[in-house]
């Protein structure tokens, strides 16, 4: 797949994406609303403005030469401002809106090209989709508006309970089956709208401003759940919002969009670090880096440690060598780490002739971090410990240490002063 002409993609990477497996590729989709589609597209193509062409024709440009792939298992998340096309791009994905031009394969096969039964067949396979409305039945139970999709494709009712009543256990609404929407909550409401989507077990969700409806708190309560959830589910996600902060928290990668046309496209850090153009630039320039950069951001290399096999002589002498105070103890083989020496711990352990580095290893008080904990919550960590912060990933390897200045390095480096 080529980018289209307005899409800035992200610099190629080393973190393997790209062999991951493509579950959708989307390629020159417009959406154009009009009479004179044909017209419109080549007025566009040939530069004339969004505004121009409406003026001129009576068309309405929807998306504009949309060219991206979505990644199996990935978040990606659409945003921009009002009337920017993420709406109408996110409802081309299933057909809710036809494309106007342009090819939209799911797992290789071009939806565009399938008549009524077969794309309600795909739709009914493939798609969940929640939106912004919670659009709950309210004469129906949760439970049955849960079971509501699996209703119609005519699955027998104790199967559909029982895929309702686990998606229900799945969003944190276990034993609410048998109440009424109205005695829920806001955020319960899109729990159950997030439960119905999860039922059918889609291969993709649709998430068009899903939460944008809520209050601050529960929005925030939501998007942490659904990033759980994610971690347990592993499904292909499409979520669209316009706002910047739940972009940077949910995404794996953002298409970012303006008058129907892709400005740029990238993970979160790689379209602060390098927006793309003017518009970017000014979309992203309030950004609180301390939401977005994660631990593995701002960490320095492990350097030296010391191995198990160690003695207390052979660690001072490392610490002595670069100038530190301490030192991380890991495992040889594997990098795994053990724990933590300071340089009094060791030179007592070398007086009594201890010949191993075992019995001075602080392990309890060793303060560790994955390496995806985001900067505002190492701060509190590093202020309350003497020693580094340690980052480890989920075999408990060590992948690097955290020190105040290292952190306000990261964040002075993007313009950023504050170090509470």
């Amino acid at each position: 797949m080529s980018d289209s002409t307005s899409a800035v993609a992200e610099p190629a990477s080393s973190d393997g994406q790209e062999d991951r497996k493509v579950k959708i590729s989307i390629n020159g989709v417009y959406k154009i609303f009009g009479k004179s589609p044909e017209k419109a597209r080549k007025m566009v193509e040939d530069g004339v403005s969004k505004d121009d062409v409406l003026s001129k024709t009576g068309n309405v440009i929807g998306v504009d030469n949309a060219s991206f792939d979505i990644y199996e298992g990935e978040i990606l998340v659409v945003m921009g401002l009002s009337g920017s096309g993420k709406s109408t791009l996110i409802r081309c994905v299933n057909r809710l809106i036809e494309p106007t031009f342009g090819t939209i394969d799911v797992d290789g096969v071009d939806i565009t090209k399938l008549d009524a039964d077969e794309l309600r067949a795909v739709r009914r396979k493939k798609f969940g989709m929640v939106f912004q409305s919670f659009a709950l039945l309210p004469h129906k139970t949760v439970r049955n508006n849960v079971e509501f999709g699996l209703e119609i494709q005519g699955v027998d009712q104790k199967k559909r309970e029982e895929a309702a009543d686990r998606a229900l256990e799945l969003v944190g609404l276990g034993g609410w089956g048998k109440y009424y929407p109205d005695n829920l909550s806001g955020g319960m409401k899109q729990r159950v709208g997030l439960a119905r989507a999860l039922a059918v077990d889609p291969d993709v969700l649709l998430m068009d401003e899903a939460f944008s409806a809520l209050d601050p708190l529960i929005r925030s309560d939501m998007q942490d759940e659904l990033i759980s959830l994610q971690g347990k589910m592993q499904k292909t996600i499409l979520f669209i919002t316009h706002d910047l902060d739940e972009a940077l928290k949910m995404g794996d990668r953002i298409v970012l969009m303006k008058d129907g046309k892709i400005e740029q496209i990238g993970t979160p850090e790689n379209i602060l670090s390098h927006p793309a153009s003017e518009y970017v630039s000014r979309f992203v320039q309030n950004v609180d880096y301390t939401k977005v950069l994660t631990a593995a951001d701002v960490m320095k290399k492990a350097t030296p440690v010391a191995f198990v096999k160690d003695g207390p002589r052979v660690a001072l002498r490392k610490m002595k060598e670069s100038g530190l105070s301490g030192i991380f103890v890991v495992k040889q083989a594997n990098w795994e780490l053990v724990g933590h020496v300071t340089a009094d711990r060791a030179v007592e352990a070398a007086k009594r002739e201890d010949q191993w580095l075992d019995h001075i290893t602080e392990r309890d008080e060793c303060a560790t971090v994955a390496p995806d904990t985001p900067v505002r919550n190492i701060f509190p960590i590093v202020a309350e410990n003497n020693n580094p912060v340690a980052v480890i990933d989920e075999e408990h390897k060590l992948k690097g240490i955290i020190v105040r200045g290292s952190v306000l390095g990261a964040l002075s480096e993007r313009g950023d002063n504050n170090d509470e």
